[in-house]
């Protein structure tokens, strides 16, 4: 079932014919980012017809309940975006129909971001249903399950620190 990526393979058959240890490491950590890739993909075909990414979602999300609004600059700190993706994000969703800017009656330099009707609309129901398909992805772990699944999750954490001499073979997308 676990589908890996072409280069994936292609490194663990390298590794293998190279007689390296730790090619089942190796092997898990490409499940893990497979795993993670097909969970992007299903969220971004979720939303698609509804014209969002899901860091247009997160916007509508975080608009839900502030009928006041939050200053772009605000929401691209929450959203953890920078001011330039966080214009483009909120282009394409005023564009949509799903926010409208205000500009501040006595400073005209601010502006705050609210969401429309048809934008709290999509919000409180995609949100809903989103956290549905969420959970549903473990749903068939129990507690204790999902307890250990956690712990080895963190414990992977742990190794992921980069040492400065492998950062640049990173970036280049060896791991990716």
């Amino acid at each position: 079932m676990t589908m890996l990526e072409r280069k994936h393979l292609a490194l663990l058959d390298e590794a293998r014919r190279r007689g390296q240890s730790g090619t089942g490491n190796m092997r898990l950590c490409f499940e893990v980012l497979a795993l993670a890739s097909a969970i992007d993909r299903a969220c971004a075909a979720r939303l698609a017809p509804h014209h969002l990414s899901e860091g247009k979602f997160v916007l509508l999300f975080l608009l839900r309940d502030l009928p006041d609004g939050l200053a772009p600059h605000e929401l691209a700190e929450r959203a953890g975006v920078t001011r330039a993706t966080i214009t483009g994000l909120l282009d394409g969703l005023e564009r949509d129909g799903f926010l409208e800017r205000h500009g501040d009656k006595e400073d005209r330099r601010k502006v705050s971001v609210r969401l429309t009707t048809k934008g709290q609309t999509i919000a409180l129901d995609l949100f809903n249903e989103h956290s549905q398909w969420i959970a549903s992805l473990f749903a068939d772990f129990d507690q204790n399950e999902r307890e250990v699944l956690s712990g080895l999750l963190r414990r992977a954490w742990r190794n992921v620190e980069i040492p400065e001499k492998d950062s640049a073979t990173i970036a280049a997308g060896v791991c990716r």
